[in-house]
């Protein structure tokens, strides 16, 4: 079956057993960094869903506060997306991405000192505008370094952290918020903010001093690996013709699309993660640790999910039908759990169900803008797409909080969010299809060109 990226290789280009070896390489040399970063930064940027269960009452915050400060965490993102990652793109990823994780632990620990609404939308605000462009330069990063079909599995694999930090997030929280309750002057909840936010600051200096900005700057690569590498991508990049202005990114309706869709799963996404522990309290849980356990299976789910349905994306040649099939089953997970909301048993069913889908789905989005952009364009184009991610991760938690507020419950905000999810996966459908694609970046011949071999861009007309 034909792939939604690929173009008939050279025959220099075919990869052989001694490339998979080589990649597996550079899998081995930089995943393991970008992993345990991409981990921290999700515990730093959920942790407050585990701070709730103590500090609304030490605040008395409403939960209408709670959700829209938990959501403005993505305003920052939305302004400082594209920014983050053109600088990115100028300096190297080696020192932004330091510079982004030393920045958000410092801010994390610093909001242990909220007292107000005030401060508590400030300190999230400028939390998520230090944390912005970190996944969106971390992708663009790891697309200089492995071709389009190894996309799917690798982005994958990165987001996973995603999962994984999530498992760590529920038993670490709990564990913290019972062993630190009134210890010293601090409140647990004070605790939690302070103590997980010092792993982001030894990671960024690992960062700094163990990634390498480029192939060409990677000294663990022998002259013949990087050369080899180096082969690889550029012909698989010169395969295709991709935009590379960054205008471009912009004006490429394939991104508004997809970043459409990052918006669907990220309202599913963040309007359970932030409330799954008061959901798991308020169905007659009160300790902390026992909490934290529960809410790390939605997790557990979605890092099988990622892996599976990445490795089938990549095997197939397809993304839009698994994104698509994904968003559904997304949906199908929300209504489920509204339905058995009284059934502990079912309802975490459906949130585990969704979840999964959700996160599951998001690496394949990644994968797929990876067709249409190149250069800076795909940092623009990248960072675009986050930006506007960051609508649903502001609404999702915001539209729970308001409808806990005015109904008691959340039901509304769940089928709302289903609806969406749906609709996502409709605009995924919208793209083209892998052998619209293929035939679209096909090389045509141009009559008037005096009978030689013109390529022409078809992707600008669409």
């Amino acid at each position: 079956m034909p792939t939604a990226h690929s173009s008939l290789p050279m025959p220099d280009t075919i990869e052989t057993a001694r490339d998979a070896d080589l990649f597996r390489k550079v899998t081995w040399r930089l995943m393991p960094i970008l992993f345990i970063s991409y981990i921290v930064a999700y515990i730093d940027r959920v942790n407050i869903g585990f701070a709730k269960l103590q500090m609304l009452d030490d605040l008395h915050f409403s939960a209408a506060v709670y959700g829209f400060g938990s959501g403005v965490f993505f305003v920052g993102f939305l302004l400082f997306e594209v920014p983050s990652n053109l600088i990115l793109y100028r300096v190297g990823a080696r020192v932004w991405i330091a510079r982004i994780m030393v920045t958000w632990g410092v801010i994390s620990m610093l909001t242990l000192f909220v007292k107000t609404p005030a401060a508590f939308y400030t300190m999230r605000f400028l939390l998520g505008a230090a944390e912005a462009g970190f996944l969106p330069g971390v992708v663009y990063y790891l697309t200089q370094w492995y071709p389009k079909h190894r996309h799917g599995r690798v982005i994958s694999l990165l987001i996973t952290a995603a999962a994984a930090g999530g498992v760590v997030v529920g038993p670490l929280s709990g564990w913290m918020m019972d062993v630190f309750t009134d210890v010293g002057s601090l409140r647990n909840w004070q605790w939690l903010f302070l103590l997980q936010g010092i792993p982001a600051l030894i990671v960024g200096a690992a960062v700094f001093l163990g990634l390498a900005d480029s192939p060409r700057k990677a000294k663990w690569l022998s002259e013949a690996e990087l050369e080899r590498l180096l082969t690889i991508v550029e012909a698989d990049r010169s395969g295709t013709h991709q935009r590379a202005r960054i205008r471009d990114a912009f004006g490429e309706s394939k991104v508004w699309l997809l970043g459409s869709v990052l918006i669907a799963l990220n309202l599913g996404i963040y309007a359970v993660v932030f409330w799954t522990p008061t959901i798991i309290k308020a169905a007659g849980f009160v300790h902390y640790r026992t909490i934290g356990l529960i809410s790390a299976i939605p997790y557990l789910a979605s890092g099988v999910a990622m892996l599976l349905l990445g490795r089938s994306s990549d095997r197939f040649g397809e993304r839009r039908w698994h994104i698509a099939g994904a968003c559904i089953v997304g949906a199908v997970g929300l209504v489920f759990s509204v339905i058995f909301a009284g059934r502990l048993f079912f309802s975490i069913a459906g949130i585990v169900l969704a979840t999964a889908a959700f996160i599951g789905a998001t690496p394949l989005v990644w994968a797929l803008a990876s067709n249409f952009m190149k250069d800076r364009a795909a940092a623009a184009g990248f960072a675009l797409m986050n930006a506007l991610a960051a609508l649903g991760g502001l609404f999702g938690p915001y539209l729970m909080g308001l409808a806990q507020d005015l109904t008691g419950n959340t039901a509304v905000s769940m089928l709302g969010v289903a609806a969406c999810a749906v609709a996502g996966s409709l605009i995924v459908l919208l793209l083209p299809t892998p052998r619209r694609l293929a035939d679209e970046q096909a090389p045509r011949f141009n009559p008037d060109a005096g009978g030689s071999r013109q390529v022409t861009d078809h992707s600008r007309t669409q």
